[in-house]
């Protein structure tokens, strides 16, 4: 699926920084997770690891080819970069 200029536009000021994920010619566009979010994907991955991937991509997803949810083959090359995603700064820590 193409997107256009407009739409990623409109996305990103609306969303924020957004990430366009393409497999075997099928995209599509992903916000950044919230911390509620990552939460509920975290709980439900404790019995199946699949659901955080499954559960991040379904709260973000702003638009795209259904098939990259659907097809499991798919799905499971575009959910490898859902860690990519994710964006975790460094911090410090000081004893005072």
């Amino acid at each position: 699926m193409e997107f256009t200029k407009e739409q990623i536009a409109e996305l990103k000021q609306k969303h924020g920084e957004i990430f366009k994920i393409t497999v075997d010619g099928k995209s599509c566009l992903l916000r950044k997770p919230n911390r509620k979010e990552l939460g509920y994907a975290s709980v439900a991955s404790k019995d199946n690891p699949l659901k955080f991937n499954e559960s991040i991509m379904n709260a973000c997803w702003l638009a795209g080819d259904e098939e990259i949810r659907t097809n499991d083959t798919l799905f499971l090359s575009a959910s490898a970069k859902i860690a990519d995603i994710i964006e975790v700064k460094e911090a410090e820590l000081e004893k005072l």
